[in-house]
């Protein structure tokens, strides 16, 4: 028996919070899990809301909890500790610390697209950030090993500089707001790279396909392909307002007598730019599609479908975890 105004032990803080089958749920997933101002959050709030959330889960209310206090534990807890391993991730690896630091990279990025060396110093900074990330947020069902981040890591910064270079040099005798775009072409060939690289043991073994319940039916390549290729498609969307956006406004500025009169105000004002677009763009485009997504049977291997069409003749879509 509880008393009276103390939270129910039913509250699933497993799932997030707001419907995940929805655009608008999952927006509002993100918009919590990136809001840059956990960053700001002492190591003593990081353990406060770890220990709410872990005795919550053991089944003990913390004395005078609201449900939105729960909720804000869980999003805190979430943002700081890897879920699978439970240690706390390195600040710059936190899904928080997405904005800052992309706005910081891709700001350099768009301001210093003129001079070889600089080209190459951010695009390989923007690598090394990335790997990171994704050594931090990796899943924990499938390890990736030191070699493959390596492998993964020295591909993309490779494929991201030669890219940038290489397309720098065709844009030399084009107008100069192309060449504002070599960035963004740079992180995109980087993305299709080094997103599938990191990720290769999942191609390889594939990743556990559910039933609607949650029991695993086995595992699959193509639903690993599919979501990867999601993944894939929504880091380079991610990346289209914040590098698309403000060179067009910049180029149009710096012809002005305002920013002629006052170049130093140029590279302050595409960061900002390039932070305001990221800040929107990171969660809405996190959001596309489900993290629970679903692949039609039809579209399994064939031996994966004889199985499951045998097992469980009914079901006709089964579910994966598409990662971030």
């Amino acid at each position: 028996e509880s008393k009276m105004g103390e939270l129910p032990l039913d509250i699933n803080i497993q799932e997030p919070r707001w419907d995940q089958r929805t655009f608008l749920g999952r927006a509002r997933h993100f918009f919590t899990v990136t809001d840059p101002r956990n960053l700001l959050l002492s190591g003593a709030q990081l353990e406060a809301s770890r220990n709410i959330v872990q005795n919550y889960r053991a089944g003990i209310v913390t004395p005078g909890l609201t449900e939105d206090q729960l909720w804000r534990a869980k999003y805190v807890y979430d943002s700081a500790f890897h879920p699978d391993t439970g240690e706390k991730v390195v600040l710059i690896g936190r899904m928080s610390a997405q904005v800052p630091m992309n706005m910081t990279i891709t700001g350099c990025m768009l301001i210093f697209y003129r001079k070889t060396p600089t080209v190459v110093f951010w695009q390989w900074l923007n690598q090394s950030f990335n790997a990171v990330v994704n050594y931090s947020n990796r899943s924990g069902d499938a390890p990736i090993t030191v070699r493959q981040l390596g492998m993964a890591y020295v591909s993309a910064t490779t494929g991201a500089v030669a890219t940038a270079l290489g397309l720098k040099s065709l844009t030399k005798h084009l107008p100069p707001l192309v060449g504002r775009f070599v960035p963004f072409a740079a992180v995109a060939a980087a993305n299709c790279i080094n997103i599938p690289l990191m990720r290769q043991r999942e191609l390889q073994v594939g990743i556990p396909v559910t039933n609607e319940q949650g029991q695993r039916l086995g595992h699959s390549v193509a639903a690993a392909k599919k979501g990867i290729f999601q993944v894939v498609i929504s880091r380079i969307c991610m990346a289209i307002p914040a590098m698309a956006i403000p060179p067009v406004i910049m180029d149009t500025l710096e012809k002005k007598d305002f920013l002629k009169r006052r170049p130093w105000l140029g590279a302050p004002l595409q960061m900002g730019l390039v932070g305001f677009c990221l800040v929107f763009a990171t969660p809405l485009c996190c959001a596309l599609f489900p993290q629970r997504s679903s692949i039609h049977v039809s579209r399994l291997e064939p031996e994966l479908r004889a199985q499951i069409q045998e097992q469980n003749p009914s079901i006709e879509v089964v579910y994966y975890n598409k990662g971030l």
